[in-house]
């Protein structure tokens, strides 16, 4: 009736309402088939809608998990989906069909080591088709273990049940280190040699073709899953020279055992007292092009320096006085011998010799006084006594022609502990590519492949430069650029000094503490007798990912969901990205597989902004079955400052943080943020506003497209680059992606086989 028209149409005034969801429910309840539907939309001709009924296509809802078991355990591979009318399931091992694997669930019982392999499930409707995910079974097979005994073993719980084996070797012998694990989900390996992570150790099996001397020491195997983590045990590997025989005299002998003097001392490893990472990524600016790529490179340089014992702390989008803020945290945890790593992606650019960071508020265009000197960071942690100062600048370096003031900062130290990194040459451009919708600097492309080797940060960076070489994608483009002043062995690797724990100290651990508190995650009881899960994840120091998860309801209650909603100002939450149903609708790529599944995720993002407690509320809309009516009960949740929100970054602004330009042609003035009381600046008479010349970059000028280069050898495809400079549109070249069925445990093996089986399970009507 138009009663019940006009009733639907007000749904639209609801926070969560749809007039069309509304029709189609009420439509449901007096009867309705979708064939009454179907009919309806052909007399009003309405074909659009009509397409989307005659394709509903079919929907996977539960996913196959890989799993690692042991012979003879009982296996079940899940696959659940929805669709119209009916579905059929066909199990596939590879590219094989599985005998009798025709239903949602494949039961191997008793599993052998035969089995192992990659699974797929394919579902199909009378109009559609869809895969699921690939799933790997690792069977696993002890010796002299009869089968009745694995029952003993705890159902999906992770377990080693090979352990490495202690090896005594000559140099040239190949080294083969084994460990097995069982669990579900699938167990992940990290070897470790002598407390460090090893480069090429992601695998179950660490093998070193010919080894050496360097290969000698203690080495165990991390096994983990999302759930839980443990070590193998710690075997010795003795490497010995081999034996060979020399013809020598007597004289020959007597200066061998001279030289073998017991009296001298060995050389020792350089030590930190500890180690401190500050990463910031800017992406989203105000008033230029945005970037791509910094998300991605914070957040993979932040697990990577955490195996290396960092304390980092990991920052996106920053205006100016958050910047300085940030810094001036940064600081207060550095002290005597400690090592000091910041990090630094987005807009920049250098003018005689200085660097400059961009924050996102910065105008347009902007200069020194807007931005973060790099040389002037460097000065103040120099005066904390550092035991290594790394700058890694994944920045522009172009001449900013609208800047023409030239900062005079204090004489740096020689301190010989200086190592800079820049992502590309002087008076260049750094870029950035895209694959898979993620995108990567290329520097952190190129860096992320070495940073856990054991060697002396230059020679490191060294081997960067050379493996940034050789990629055709930005010959002539884009080299890395390395500056030092180190002196000593040092290597971000090297070991944090194991000594009591001073004053200075453990403040440090409490303030980067602060900066990583998490909410705990709790449990709501509401009056219907639903109870729900709120838990929290941290993306980065300064974004927090929020789920829920009904836990328990009422077996009479039919539909039933919890939201957050009446978040604070300061943190300009969209509520379309709120509550959805996987982690990427809300802008949340990095963290999906670490999050719990079949939860709502909510984003919140900037919270340095957050100036009292993190206070929202929870709603749950629920109804009962056969009932129309909806009900809300609202709570209101309050979980304090997280993470870096902690810090109150907001209350250190002052003056000094919001310097003012007051810049005159041949008057110096001082910059109380970038120098210090004997600094000052000074403005070339003549060039304030410089007209733009031929073949320069300028601010608000258009500039030529850069055209896509030649297939790069190293990536094996073809992919955009854009540049980190303000002046640059950032283009799309890279392909569509397409739907391909990878198994989430992709490795360098499985990638082939990924191909080579995606195209042998297609499925047609014809079939």
């Amino acid at each position: 009736s138009p009663l019940d028209l006009e009733q639907c149409s007000l749904q639209v005034l609801e926070p969560q309402g749809s007039p069309s969801w509304s029709l189609l429910k009420l439509l449901g309840e007096r009867g309705c088939t979708v064939l009454d539907l179907a009919e309806s939309l052909r007399a009003l001709e309405n074909t659009e809608a009509l397409r989307c009924l005659s394709n509903a296509g079919v929907k996977i809802v539960v996913q196959p998990d890989s799993q690692a078991v042991l012979s003879g355990q009982l296996v079940k591979l899940c696959c659940w989906a929805a669709g119209h009318p009916l579905v059929h399931y066909q199990w596939f091992k590879q590219e094989k069909e599985v005998p009798h694997g025709n239903s949602p669930e494949l039961v191997l019982n008793p599993v052998s080591v035969k089995d192992s392999g990659f699974y797929i499930c394919r579902v199909n409707s009378d109009s559609s088709f869809a895969f699921s995910r690939w799933a790997r079974l690792e069977v696993c097979e002890l010796q002299g273990t009869a089968h009745g005994s694995l029952t003993s073993l705890p159902q999906n719980k992770l377990c080693i049940c090979v352990q490495p084996q202690p090896q005594n070797l000559a140099v040239g012998n190949a080294l083969v280190l084994k460990c097995g694990a069982v669990g579900n989900p699938i167990p992940r390996y990290q070897w470790f040699r002598n407390g460090f992570p090893l480069a090429n150790g992601s695998r179950n099996v660490y093998t070193v073709t010919h080894v050496d001397v360097e290969h000698q020491g203690t080495y165990w195997c991390h096994v983990s899953n999302d759930q839980e983590g443990e070590d193998s045990r710690k075997v010795e590997v003795v490497i010995r020279r081999k034996a060979v025989p020399v013809e020598c005299t007597e004289e020959d002998l007597s200066n061998l055992q001279e030289s073998a003097d017991p009296q001298e001392e060995p050389s020792h490893r350089p030590v930190a007292t500890d180690k401190v990472a500050l990463l910031i990524g800017n992406m989203s600016y105000w008033n230029h092009p945005q970037l791509q790529a910094p998300m991605v490179d914070v957040y993979e340089l932040t697990s990577l320096l955490r195996q290396l014992d960092f304390k980092v702390v990991s920052l996106l989008d920053l205006t100016e006085s958050e910047m300085r803020s940030a810094v001036d945290e940064f600081l207060l945890l550095l002290d005597k011998g400690v090592y000091g790593l910041l990090y630094y992606a987005g807009h920049g650019y250098e003018n005689y010799g200085n660097s400059f960071m961009v924050p996102v508020d910065a105008p347009s265009p902007y200069r020194s006084q807007n931005c973060l000197c790099v040389q002037n960071v460097l000065r103040r942690m120099q005066e904390k006594d550092t035991g290594l100062n790394v700058f890694l600048l994944d920045m522009c370096r172009k001449r900013n022609e609208y800047d023409d003031t030239i900062l005079i900062l204090d004489a740096l130290k020689v301190t010989a502990n200086i190592v800079f990194g820049y992502a590309t040459c002087q008076g260049a451009e750094a870029f950035e590519v895209q694959q898979s919708g993620l995108a990567n600097g290329i520097f952190m492309k190129f860096l992320k492949e070495r940073l856990l080797e054991d060697k002396k940060i230059t020679v490191l960076l060294d081997e960067v430069a050379e493996d940034m070489g050789k990629c055709p994608l930005t010959k002539g483009k884009q080299a890395l650029e390395i500056r030092s002043s180190l002196s000593e062995k040092r290597a971000l690797t090297d070991p944090v000094q194991q000594s009591t724990s001073s004053a200075e100290s453990l403040a440090r651990n409490l303030q980067w503490a602060k900066a990583h508190e998490l909410p705990e995650s709790r449990y709501l009881d509401f009056k219907c007798g639903v109870q729900m899960q709120l838990g929290f994840a941290a993306e980065f120091s300064n974004v927090m990912i929020i789920y829920t998860r009904i836990v328990k309801k009422p077996p009479e209650m039919g539909a039933c969901r919890a939201y957050v909603t009446d978040f604070a100002l300061d943190l300009d939450v969209d509520p379309k990205l709120a509550n959805k149903g996987t982690p990427e609708e809300t802008g949340s790529c990095l963290v999906s597989k670490d999050l719990p599944k079949h939860c709502l995720y909510t984003r919140l993002s900037s919270l340095q902004k957050l100036r009292e407690h993190l206070i929202f509320t929870v709603c749950l809309h629920y109804e009962y079955s056969g009932v129309e009516e909806t009900i809300d009960e609202r709570k209101e949740v309050n979980v304090g400052k997280p993470l870096i929100a902690k810090l109150g970054l907001h209350d250190r602004l002052n003056t000094s943080n919001c310097p003012q330009s007051c810049c005159m042609a041949q008057y110096p003035f001082h910059h109380p943020a970038e120098s210090s009381p004997g600094a000052a600046q000074y403005c070339i008479p003549g060039h304030c506003q410089p007209q733009p010349c031929p073949g320069v970059c300028h601010p608000n000028l258009p500039c030529s497209a850069i055209t896509q280069p030649e297939a790069c050898s190293c990536t094996g495809a073809s992919r955009a680059f854009a540049a980190r400079h303000e002046v640059h549109e950032v283009q799309d070249y890279s392909p569509a992606v397409g739907k391909s069925n990878v198994p989430v445990e992709t490795t360098d093996d499985t990638a082939e086989l990924e191909f080579l089986l995606s195209g042998r399970l297609s499925f047609s009507e014809q079939e």
